[in-house]
């Protein structure tokens, strides 16, 4: 494998790490502060408010100067957030740490515009996006293990680790990471951050795939943000616990990306098809958790594993696929922006829900995802209709 896809899949997988350290770490750490369920959910919050403004800049802005800058820029700053974080002394410092990685989240969506760079076709591109995939699931595997590990030494010492992952990986990327986007978009570039977004608002062609990846997003992180409560109080989760079922979580994410995606769901299923029925199965799931059976809860977590790793590669390739070469880097920020949206939105939803009743979170999340199936849906026959009518 060459040397700048390694360093391409480091930087993912730092990212992917430090994400599944969090979620099953963070009400415990925060707990030291004497914070409510409401509190930690305002945190995820604030890093998802920041990133929404700077991800589809970040984006727009690698169309423009490259990819390099923008990259070794976002993984500095989830270095220096991270850190922080890990020493915060206060409430107020936690949110200082989110929001200074939350400003220049661009790892992610710079990483696939890197990689649909060097992709010489379609079919390299899906199998890029797939290896962004199967990053993902690893990193979420062993995010909650080392989170959960060495959390024993202090809640903040996963924290710590993370940051200096970060650091290295930014000292890589800045020795060894060529550039790689060589057609540059001249267009002036505008500093409002809904400007990309109104852009996307209007692409007809690919709204439906923007609205089904939204309501995919506000599901998912609506669930998140309470996922470490929600297990503690009803099945007696320890962090240690809580860290070893993200992990099986990422076990079965990174079998269907390694494995599974391309041997038997892109082999068997069309695109569509498999929106469909991942979306579907990610309903299901979320429905199963609220019924607080932890056998149900077990089956969930199968669901929600194949669900989502299946569905980001589904809709990201689809929504790569409309873009230009001078673009692709805007749109893939786009979809990075409105999972930052959804992001903010879901955490502040599902605090106070989680207050209320602790299985409301799960019912909207599987009332949002009900959208975005009806969405998908309806596109797919307005597209069968056009096709089908005589010239």
């Amino acid at each position: 494998m060459k040397r700048e896809k390694l360093i391409i899949i480091g930087a993912v997988l730092v990212d992917v790490i430090g994400f599944g350290i969090v979620i099953p770490i963070l009400p415990f750490y925060v707990q030291e502060f004497s914070s409510s369920p409401t509190t930690v959910t305002m945190l995820f919050a604030a890093f998802s408010l920041c990133a929404f403004v700077s991800a589809p800049f970040l984006g727009a802005l690698s169309d423009r100067i490259g990819r390099r800058p923008v990259l070794i820029l976002s993984i500095c700053s989830t270095a220096v957030g991270w850190l922080v974080f890990a020493s915060a002394t206060s409430v107020a410092f936690l949110f200082v740490g989110r929001i200074i990685d939350g400003a220049a989240a661009g790892n992610f969506t710079t990483a696939q515009s890197y990689l649909v760079d060097i992709s010489k076709d379609d079919k390299e591109r899906s199998a890029n996006l797939g290896v962004i995939g199967a990053v993902f699931g690893v990193g979420f595997m062993l995010g909650p293990v080392l989170g959960g590990v060495l959390s024993k030494f202090g809640h903040a010492t996963p924290f710590w680790f993370a940051g200096g992952l970060a650091a290295l990986n930014a000292t890589l990327a800045f020795f060894f990471l060529p550039e790689t986007h060589h057609h540059r978009n001249e267009k002036p570039l505008s500093i409002n951050p809904l400007a990309p977004l109104i852009r996307a608002a209007n692409d007809t062609r690919a709204r439906p795939l923007y609205i089904s990846w939204a309501m995919f997003a506000l599901s998912f992180t609506t669930s998140q943000a309470v996922f470490a409560l929600f297990v503690r109080k009803n099945f007696g989760f320890d962090s240690f616990t809580t860290g070893m079922t993200f992990t099986a979580v990422g076990l079965v994410v990174a079998v269907n990306q390694v494995v599974l995606l391309k041997r038997f769901w892109l082999h068997r299923f069309s695109e569509y098809q498999l929106e469909v029925i991942m979306i579907s199965g990610l309903m299901v799931g979320a429905l199963m958790v609220a019924t607080k059976s932890l056998a149900l809860f077990a089956i969930s977590l199968l669901l929600a594993g194949t669900g989502q790793s299946v569905l980001r590669v589904v809709l990201t390739s689809q929504i790569a696929g409309t873009a230009d070469q001078k673009t692709k880097g805007e749109k893939l920020g786009i979809l990075s922006s409105l999972m930052a949206a959804m992001m903010f939105a879901g955490p502040i939803l599902a605090g106070p829900m989680f207050e209320w009743n602790d299985t409301l979170p799960y019912f909207a999340g599987a009332a949002y995802l009900s959208v975005g199936l009806w969405t998908a849906v309806r596109a797919h026959r307005a597209t069968a209709s056009v096709v089908a009518e005589p010239l």
